[in-house]
């Protein structure tokens, strides 16, 4: 849908009896200027594997590459050379849509000393349904029968403590342990927000929400898709709850910082399907190429 828009982008279709063929599979990877990768690990290498053409460049959204060498990670605001990285990359991992609000969230704070790199962190993440792939989405909108009851209430799960995500929330926030990380999938289809509870006390000593606070606003200041929203947001919270999906629709993450005196929580939204995941591809692939960061987002 971003790319059907966009009147500088030819899209190379495979004929639909052709999808498992490897040669023309080949044939269009390698005559792509950018090849996007939406598929499982093992398929995605694979993909990987059939393209000699050193112009093409790909954009990979599975959990293949994150972290493996020689690959730039698909996160314009990582860094502030992170872009130079992807306009140079042949070859960009997509980020997981947990991971980059957690990433988001957690990397100022660490590059600032204020959250040590051995810190033992913890974070939860509420997000809609959309999240769980093609089977999930039918499950939750089924037509013609009764829902299950079961659907209709938060579902954490990936209670193995073992999610995809964490090799990538641990490497590129700097922490040196991959985060307690627990998922939870709520009734509605899109929208996420990943909740990062601190302990001042165990941060460096003298942190405060206002040091925090500061230190996401001096980082993000420039970036056009991250806004720092006010400490303690009384507007997020006018109705007494945290709306999950107020970022939908939009590339856009909203950071805040909410705190006591003795703890604080930072949170992170966006859209799961838009900077937690196509949005963000759309974003590398515009770096890479040189075009408006914005150009269709």
């Amino acid at each position: 849908e971003y790319l059907a828009q966009r009147a500088d982008i030819e899209l190379l279709v495979i004929d639909s009896d052709k999808r498992k063929d490897t040669a023309e599979r080949a044939r269009l990877l390698n005559a792509a200027d950018v090849a996007f990768l939406c598929l499982p690990d093992a398929a995605a290498k694979e993909a990987v594997a059939l393209i000699d053409n050193p112009n093409t460049c790909v954009i990979d959204a599975s959990t293949a590459h994150r972290t493996q060498a020689g690959w730039a990670f698909g996160l314009p605001e990582l860094a502030s050379d992170q872009r130079a990285k992807l306009r140079a990359s042949k070859r960009i991992a997509n980020p997981g849509c947990h991971a980059s609000a957690f990433i988001l969230a957690l990397r100022p704070l660490v590059d600032a000393g204020l959250v040590p790199v051995d810190a033992r962190i913890s974070a939860n993440s509420i997000t809609g349904y959309s999240g769980g792939g093609k089977s999930m989405i039918a499950q939750y909108e089924a037509q013609g029968e009764a829902i299950d009851a079961k659907l209709l209430s938060p579902r954490p799960y990936a209670l193995t403590l073992t999610h995809k995500h964490q090799p990538e929330m641990a490497a590129h926030t700097g922490l040196t342990s991959p985060p307690l990380f627990q998922p939870i999938v709520g009734p509605f289809y899109k929208g996420l927000a990943v909740s990062v509870p601190l302990h001042l006390a165990d941060l460096k000593p003298g942190t405060t929400p206002e040091l925090l606070h500061a230190a996401l606003a001096v980082r993000y200041g420039n970036e056009p898709f991250v806004r720092v929203m006010p400490l303690r947001d009384a507007d997020a919270l006018k109705d007494g709850f945290f709306d999950v999906q107020a970022c939908n629709d939009t590339n856009r993450v909203d950071i805040f910082v909410f705190a006591s005196e003795r703890h604080a929580m930072v949170m992170a939204r966006l859209d799961n399907l838009g900077k937690g995941a196509s949005g963000a591809a759309v974003q590398s692939m515009n770096v890479h190429l040189g075009v408006d960061e914005g150009l269709g987002l």
